[in-house]
Formats: C-alpha cells, structure tokens, sequence
C-alpha cells in the first residue's frame, strides 16, 4: 500500500459512548497485568478476553495452539478464550494484536504483514465495524542498536511499514490503527532520565525483575505496565488519562507497585501528548 494511501486509511474513529469489549492476542508483552490494569482505567462495563503464548508469533496463533509454546501456561487464566471462537462471536468491538520479538525475523520468517492481515480480515467477517489495532512493543533494554534507538528507528521502516501498510494492501482488511505502546514506554524512559518523574530515574525503574534480582531485560514491571494500560485506554476510549488513579491492582487482585502522584499526573500527560497526536491511533483531532 503506498505511503500516501496508507495515511488516508487512517480516518479518526468515532469515540465510544460506553464501554468496550475488547480482546487481545499476543504474547507475555501483553501478558495478564496490563490488561487487568486497563480494566481498572476503564468506563465500568469494561470486559475484555485473551489468548497468550511465549513469544508466540501471529502466525503460530494462527496455525493453532499445538504451534503456541507455553499455551496451556499462559492461558490457566479466567481471562482466556480461544482467540478463533472468540473472534468468530462478534462479540468484540475491539481486536488487539500484536507480534513477536525479534520483529525482524518475525517480518523475515513468519509473515507478520500477512498473518496480521488474516486476523483482521478474519474479525471483520464476524463483525464488520470491528476495531482493529496493532500493538506496538519493544525489544530489549540490551539490544546492540540501542533500546531507545530501535524503538524509534523501527516504528515507521518496521511497524508500519512492513507489518501495517502490507496488511492493509490485502483485500477485504481494512484500516489497522496503532496503539504505540513501545514509543510511549520510551517518551516516558526519556522523561524519567530528565528527572521529570519523581521517584523514577531510569527506564530500568519501568522493568521487571527477574528471580535473582536482576534487571528483565524485556518484560515490563509494575510502573511499566501502568503507562502501557494508560496507552490503551487512550487510544481505545479517545479520552486523556489525565486525572485516573495511580494505584492499581494487577491481574491477581494484589496491590501493584505505583508512581508517586506527581510522577503519575506527569506519565498521565504524556501518554495523552503522544497518542492524541499520533494519526493512526484514530483519534480525531
């Protein structure tokens, strides 16, 4: 799809009226947290499905869940439905799909354009004013490029232009809008780094930890969860996140680690300076 096409695609939604039923298909870097979180953000009446893999490519989800490593681990979770009857429902205003890591290889040998298309073809056969996203992660805070530097460097040459804009070429897709969960991770990584964040000082503060106490090179922690919900409700319920609680629980019902309020109110706005500003999120100016 050319360039100029592709940007055309991307009208502003309508914003919702209500709540959302929305699923996600992915891997850990959607995981059970951050949608638990988002629930909590979220208009009362928020439902929302999933299914999860280790680093399970759209192509693997797609071949089934004998091709899904860690299937049965991952989805021993009240938040699971299979991702084929789920979507076949129409049941979901909102399908959010994501892809594995190295996105590289994942473009290079497993037909991310192609099978990010068959779902969102697939959805719309079920329920044509489906809602389609992709959501855009990261790669590791180790990566010899440069964490801050793939992130930016593979939204538009990666992302878009490999996974997104070969997608939408595909008959019968449609528009597949953005939710830039990786680039505002970073926005806030480089806001924390200019001591603008009180509390956080660094982009390892938004990571996990492993067992050892080290540093989870990939997996985001508490604090990191929390700005990805944020960008999801942003961009699926058009509203700023200005003013929502900075206290949340996760996905098992215990108290999640939080952003001082300051900090809080600060991630609130940047999350809405870049999403509200972004024109494939959808959201009209």
């Amino acid at each position: 799809m050319p360039a100029g096409e592709f940007a055309a695609a991307h009208v502003p939604l309508a914003a919702p009226q209500g709540p959302l039923r929305v699923y996600h298909l992915g891997h850990s870097l959607v995981g059970r947290d951050m949608p638990a979180m988002l629930a909590q953000l979220a208009p009362e009446g928020h439902d929302y499905a999933s299914q999860l893999g280790w680093g399970t490519s759209l192509r693997a989800h797609w071949l089934g869940p004998d091709e899904v490593a860690g299937f049965a681990e991952e989805n021993a979770s009240p938040a699971f439905r299979p991702v084929r009857e789920a979507i076949g429902s129409g049941a979901y205003d909102a399908l959010i799909l994501t892809e594995m890591l190295e996105l590289r290889d994942a473009i290079k040998w497993q037909g991310s354009g192609n099978y990010l298309a068959e779902w969102a073809r697939l959805g719309r056969l079920a329920r044509p004013d489906l809602r389609v996203y992709l959501y855009e992660t990261w790669h590791q805070l180790d990566d010899k490029a440069g964490w801050l530097q793939r992130i930016d460097g593979d939204a538009v040459s990666l992302w878009q232009d490999e996974v997104m804009r070969r997608a939408m070429a595909a008959e019968g897709v449609g528009t597949i809008y953005r939710i830039p969960g990786g680039p505002v991770l970073a926005a806030v990584a480089r806001a924390a780094e200019a001591g603008e964040l009180p509390g956080v000082s660094s982009r390892e503060d938004l990571f996990a930890r492993t067992p050892e106490g080290a540093v989870d090179p990939i997996h985001v922690g508490d604090l990191g969860n929390y700005v990805v919900a944020l960008t999801h409700y942003a961009v699926l319920y058009q509203r700023s996140p200005e003013g929502l609680p900075a206290q949340l629980t996760r996905a098992d019902g215990s108290p999640a680690q939080a952003f001082d309020p300051r900090a809080a109110a600060r991630v609130q706005q940047l999350v809405w300076q870049f999403v509200s500003s972004d024109p494939l999120t959808g959201i009209g100016p």
